[in-house]
């Protein structure tokens, strides 16, 4: 990870100013000296893994004041904040008033020992006074109701405390670029599925992303920009890559190779993060005269996704299954149920991430044979068709309620197996739960019928996301949850 990858964590470590000066000429120094000592060793442990905003130890209001300065200015994803001993309510209370909405830690270190076995001499007492934190925090945890701010917590010894912050900032960083992320709308809504739709308003409003508009006639324009030298050379590695079925017509092949590079072009120059395709408009076919059915590698070099179909509550299931796995995301809907052998099929047709160059052998390149029949221009081209890689699978979904987002993830498993659904990418899938079951909660939560999947399980990661996102999660575990 990059510096400018890292989570950025602004440290806020409360202190006494009545204590600062005490202990002038103990063995352990004064009070001020001690806390120093115990704050640049979090500093330093925590920089193993954020980088973090330190500006120094907060004594007071103004101190309070300079460091929220700071930590605006550094653009933290998050604050940790501690009490390190007794401290004096009103730095707090300014704190939790003037913080606006950046995500904040509580914390409280345990530590491995007193320090001390009684306060008969001034060393000693001034160590007990430095040990005080429980008292602080304890005192600090009552403003937080009454400031109606929410805030996480965590007690614990310090690695425990450092790989909360780690995994927090994690979330964090997570939730600063959901805010600033730009998705493009390649088309338009439709009627065929209204609840699929999300409003761009109340994602802006209440996520932050910017939805930006793009017409057909936009990427007929930029398709027209793609050199032939550009295509044949993505064409190649394309079936360098994958099987190319026979009945593939090279001319169709082009054009689908084409069109796919004019939406990373798209993309690349609106410096997108989520391009949405409605590619079930018959509009885009009018225009191009196809369905883009490939997936240029930019996407994944610049950590952003492409979905279909024009849901955008998909793309950001599929963006935040990509930021918290650092994978390759696909996108499904579940076709049916096989309640004999417990399982269901899904996929989806359109582009799709077949990217990943371990499961290349399980691509082929085939004609889209839903339009095969059809008079536009490129009837058939062809698409980059995905029997999905076997194993455990985090599967998500993001859409609207009433004007909040529904986060709903589960753990399934993905079994092995030949294609046979022409024209989707598709795999066969196995829920943790009965399967019947399964749809049933999916059913009563209430989604569309849009998933996003990836290798691996990441429900803690994305449930803490989901937190600092304020998006309502559910997970499906088993039957009684």
């Amino acid at each position: 990870m990059t510096h400018a990858q890292q989570p950025t964590v602004g440290l806020m470590l409360f202190a006494s100013a009545r204590f600062r000066h005490l202990g002038e000429g103990t063995a352990r120094g004064p009070y001020h000296e001690r806390k120093m000592r115990e704050a640049e060793a979090t500093r330093a442990r925590l920089s193993e893994s954020v980088r973090v905003v330190f500006p120094g130890i907060v004594y007071d209001g103004e101190d309070c004041a300079r460091a929220l300065r700071m930590f605006n200015a550094e653009g933290v994803d998050c604050i940790a904040a501690e009490f390190m001993s007794w401290s004096e309510d009103a730095a707090w209370i300014g704190f939790l008033r003037d913080a606006g909405n950046i995500p904040i830690l509580f914390t409280h270190t345990l530590r491995q020992e007193v320090g001390f076995s009684n306060t008969e001499n001034e060393d000693d007492f001034i160590e007990f006074l430095s040990a005080g934190g429980l008292v602080g925090t304890l005192e600090a945890s009552g403003s937080i109701p009454r400031i109606g701010r929410d805030i996480s917590s965590v007690v614990g010894d310090a690695g425990t405390v450092q790989r909360e912050i780690v995994q927090f900032a994690g979330a964090a960083r997570l939730r600063s670029r959901v805010r600033k992320a730009s998705i493009g709308l390649v088309g338009s809504y439709n009627e065929i599925m209204w609840s699929t739709y999300v409003d761009p308003y109340v994602i802006h409003q209440n996520l932050g992303p910017t939805v930006h508009f793009i017409q057909y006639s936009d990427l007929a324009a930029e398709i027209e920009t793609v050199s032939e030298a550009d295509t044949a050379d993505y064409t190649r590695r394309l079936a360098a890559q994958h099987i190319v079925l026979s009945d593939v017509d090279p001319a169709k092949f082009a054009a689908s190779a084409r069109a796919s590079l004019a939406l990373a072009h798209i993309a690349e120059r609106m410096r997108l993060d989520i391009m949405v395709l409605n590619d079930v408009d018959h509009a885009l076919f009018r225009a191009i005269g196809l369905r883009p059915g490939f997936y240029p590698q930019w996407f994944n070099d610049n950590g952003a996704v492409l979905v279909p179909e024009g849901d955008i509550g998909g793309g950001l299931a599929t963006y935040l299954l990509k930021q918290v796995s650092g994978g390759h995301v696909n996108f499904i809907e579940p076709f049916y149920i096989d309640r004999a052998a417990g399982t269901f099929a899904a996929g989806h047709a359109g582009p799709n991430d077949h990217t990943d160059p371990r499961v290349a052998s399980r691509v082929k390149i085939a004609r889209d044979v839903r339009f095969a029949k059809t008079k536009y221009r490129h009837a058939g081209a062809p698409f980059a068709w995905i029997r999905f890689s076997p194993g455990e699978k985090t599967m998500a979904h993001v859409s609207e309620n009433n004007g909040r987002f529904k986060l709903v993830c589960a753990l399934i498993d993905c079994l092995d197996g030949e294609h046979f659904l022409a024209s989707y990418s598709h795999g066969v899938f196995r829920p943790r739960i009965p399967v019947d079951a399964f749809f049933g909660r999916i059913i009563q939560i209430g989604t569309t019928q849009h998933f996003a999947i990836a290798d691996g399980n990441w429900i803690d990661s994305l449930r803490r996301a989901g937190e600092l996102l304020r998006l309502d999660f559910n997970v499906l575990t088993n039957e009684k949850e």
